[in-house]
């Protein structure tokens, strides 16, 4: 009876607290593709969400595999500066730049590396289990030829698209397909409409990673995308699963994956990238069409690994004296699942950002009939006394004695 009272108490503080939330928090987006010299492509693209007193920026490019530096500012007039002669040199360091330098208070970047390819003959989806002879030679992005990224961009709806090729196509895999890098910003918090509908803010912005129409090198072909990632050294990312019993958003999927940078007691600001543990096969995100997905431990990256161009002309040449280089897999399919053969499309979405990652909570309507469910008994055994009490009061009332 009492933790009925409780639950109930807390559920409808929860209903309050949703009804009685305030406007929320917004900034203003500008969301452009930076132009190189006489018309060339370097396919920079610059998000800048600019708050009441700092700037969050997300510089996207394909010099070399796509790549996005993410950078906080306690500055609102933070500006993004390009030396087009230094960025197109073999020495890159320095051609990016945010000013002024002295208000970033944290900069991190991950680096979309690799596509891998595997044959899953006995349907187990175990990427890490897998024997290196099932691996077909695995896809480098940065050896990929990306198209205009000016021509997907709006400026309006705040999103933009990467589209590639692999440039060498022996098996002509990438005939009729490509893979797209999907970049999409927010002036205010919300949850996005689209599968599997992702509870972001102003601090965050949306990549989706998407596969299409690519042919498979065998019948029982499963993919993972390897990412690596860029932290200070002194402070480390940490691999997180937050597990909720509310699927009322993405049905059968109760995990929420996320990699942030630890905060440090000299700084309060951490980055995160943050997903629901399913992929689409389909672009509608139907429940049918979910594809489980895996994380993976991270792992220290080689010193033979290079870098990729936007990487070192934001950090500088001797990068990896001050930053930790890891590389972080995530493998797509659940054992006795379907094959990636059965769509040819793959669809995953992930949150980006600095801040404390989004954490969902139930909606107003789940509340609301969590309340009326723990309530129910209650006002039915409040009831059952009231009756017991006027029956039994009636029963004496009615008693004569004899004299």
């Amino acid at each position: 009876m009492r933790l009925a009272r409780r639950l109930l108490l807390l559920c409808l503080c929860q209903a309050i607290a949703c009804w009685g939330d305030s406007e929320p928090y917004r900034r203003e987006v500008h969301l452009k593709v930076v132009s190189g010299p006489n018309g060339s492509l370097p396919n920079l693209l610059h998000v800048r969400a600019v708050g009441h007193s700092d700037a969050i920026h997300y510089v996207w490019g394909t010099l070399g595999a796509p790549t996005v530096v993410l950078v906080y500012s306690n500055s609102n007039e933070s500006t993004l500066d390009v030396n087009w002669t230094k960025l197109f040199s073999p020495f890159p360091s320095g051609a990016v730049r945010i000013e002024p330098a002295e208000s970033i208070l944290y900069s991190t970047a991950i680096v979309f590396s690799k596509i891998f390819e595997y044959d899953d003959g006995n349907n187990t989806a175990n990427f890490s289990g897998t024997s290196e002879s099932s691996f077909y030679p695995a896809y480098n992005l940065a050896d990929f030829v990306w198209g205009d990224v000016n021509k997907t961009l709006n400026s309006t709806a705040l999103r933009a698209e990467f589209q590639g090729v692999n440039a060498s196509d022996p098996a002509k895999a990438f005939q009729n397909g490509s893979v797209s890098f999907r970049v999409f910003a927010f002036e205010e918090g919300s949850r996005d409409p689209i599968a599997p509908r992702l509870l972001y803010t102003a601090n965050c912005s949306k990549l989706e990673f998407v596969i299409t129409e690519v042919a498979p090198r065998g019948k029982n072909s499963r993919f993972a995308l390897e990412m690596v990632t860029l932290e200070r050294k002194g402070r480390r990312k940490s691999m997180d699963s937050v597990w909720s019993i509310d699927d009322e958003y993405t049905p059968t999927i109760f995990e929420m994956a996320q990699l942030s940078s630890e905060l440090q007691n000299d700084s309060q600001v951490q980055a995160f990238l943050q997903w629901k543990a399913v992929a689409y096969g389909d672009p509608s995100g139907g429940r049918d069409e979910a594809v489980p997905c895996q994380y993976h431990r991270l792992q220290n990256v080689s010193e033979a690994w290079p870098l990729p161009g936007l990487a070192v002309a934001f950090f500088g040449g001797d990068v990896r004296e001050h930053y930790s280089v890891e590389a972080l897999n995530i493998s797509f399919g659940v054992a006795d699942g379907e094959f990636y053969e059965k769509h040819n499309y793959l669809i995953w979405s992930a949150l980006l950002g600095f801040g404390t990652p989004p954490r969902d909570s139930f909606s107003t309507l789940v509340i609301v009939i969590m309340a009326v469910a723990l309530a129910t008994p209650i006002v039915l055994l409040i009831v059952g006394f009231i009756t017991m009490y006027i029956l039994k009061k009636q029963r004496y009332s009615d008693y004569e004695p004899i004299n």
